[in-house]
């Protein structure tokens, strides 16, 4: 479930710990790459949990309502659309869902406040007066609400920010990716699937015969590489980049380029231009502009370079420049 491009930053955020002392062990440093991510998926789950709690909150609450002692219409007859929500249904009965749940011993018996507050802040918002009232009854328009939900107010949910902070800091580190993750989970979603079809994990798996596009070894073999083959890497880079002082170079901008070089030469699947411009990307986000013009112009020399030299050997068509 999670792109390449998160991946290669779960990577370069390792590969920097490792050079910066925070761990020399690189066994040690990829048990703990892969540790950081299945604590993504695990508060994917918590998430999951939640919205489906906001339901079952809400659901009570209607409930209650209808033995008010002068109940009012809509207490007697409440609008269901909420509850019913398609979306929000097909998790809590989901069984894979409700293993994993019970699994992690996720319980918010002791959270209603912070439950009851995003319920009330989710009824006086405008998109939840439209969804309620436009009219339409389809599992698009369920999922149209949810991802506005998740978009608008869960992920600026500071309460629940807050309560995953002191749960573990892998769960505050991870809290926006899992956003993404909430959103493309809905959006996929579809009438084909029921209470037996297991959640998406959190890597792309494929067949023994197309190992390489595997996410798991897709990521081992950057962290790997990287580390196995710096003397390599620098030597490669040090004779390309003569008018930098390569002792100035950050370290975030070689470490890039590192990765880089290990997907050009050493994953076959990976498209050229994939790989150029996610580095090209990824140098936007993690540093300077003078850095992705670096990153960019090496990069653009060394895959010419490794082009002519016949080290780079992709397969498929469309795969090369």
């Amino acid at each position: 479930m999670l792109y390449r491009r998160h991946l290669r930053i779960k990577a370069l955020q390792a590969l920097y710990s490792f050079y910066t002392g925070g761990t020399d062990d690189v066994v040690k440093g990829e048990k703990e790459l892969f540790n950081s991510i299945d604590k993504v998926y695990e508060l994917f789950v918590w998430q999951l949990s939640f919205l489906v709690e906001v339901k079952r909150f809400a659901a009570v609450r209607m409930e209650e309502n209808k033995k008010k002692f002068y109940p009012t219409e809509e207490d007697l007859n409440p609008n269901l659309k909420f509850i019913n929500n398609r979306v929000l249904n097909y998790i809590e009965n989901n069984r894979d869902f409700q293993r994993k749940e019970q699994q992690m011993k996720i319980n918010w018996a002791d959270e209603q406040n912070m439950i009851r507050r995003f319920n009330r802040e989710m009824r006086e918002s405008a998109y939840f007066t439209k969804y309620m009232n436009h009219g339409k009854d389809t599992l698009e328009d369920d999922k149209l609400f949810i991802i506005k939900l998740i978009d608008l107010q869960l992920s600026r949910y500071e309460l629940l920010r807050s309560f995953y902070e002191e749960k573990s800091v892998y769960y505050s580190d991870g809290y926006d990716l899992v956003t993404i993750l909430l959103i493309k989970f809905t959006d996929i979603l579809n009438g084909k699937s029921n209470d037996q079809t297991p959640l998406p994990g959190i890597y792309k798996t494929v067949s023994a015969n197309n190992k390489d596009d595997d996410d798991r070894d897709f990521l081992r073999k950057l962290y790997r590489k990287v580390i196995l083959e710096d003397e390599e890497l620098d030597k490669l880079l040090k004779n390309r980049t003569k008018t930098w002082d390569y002792n100035r170079i950050p370290l975030v901008d070689l470490l890039m380029l590192k990765m880089a070089m290990v997907e050009l030469t050493e994953m076959p699947s990976v498209p050229v231009k994939v790989t150029l411009n996610e580095y090209i990307e990824l140098a936007k986000y993690f540093s300077t502009l003078k850095s992705t013009t670096f990153v960019n112009g090496v990069l653009d020399k060394l895959i010419r370079e490794f082009n002519d030299s016949g080290k780079i050997n992709k397969l498929g068509r469309g795969l090369v420049e």
